[in-house]
């Protein structure tokens, strides 16, 4: 995945996010689910920030930045911040 994928991703990870929060402030979305939905959304854009971090930091050190993988959630989410 390209950077610039990446970044398309994540903006389309933060339109729906935005979307689900409107939903549920005009009524059309239970709260309950708009927290299930935007838990599984900030794990992905965890997972994205991740990946550009990983991409950098090959880029910096001469290796291929496209080698770089997208870490497990649950790997992703234990990150001291």
């Amino acid at each position: 995945m390209s950077e610039h994928d990446i970044y398309s991703k994540i903006e389309q990870l933060v339109a729906t996010e935005h979307k689900l929060r409107s939903q549920t402030e005009a009524g059309e979305l239970d709260p309950v689910d708009e927290q299930a939905q935007l838990a599984s959304i900030e794990h992905a854009l965890d997972q994205c920030w991740d990946l550009l971090r990983q991409r950098r930091a090959r880029l910096d050190a001469g290796q291929n930045p496209d080698e770089a993988t997208a870490n497990p959630v649950e790997q992703v989410e234990h990150y001291l911040q």
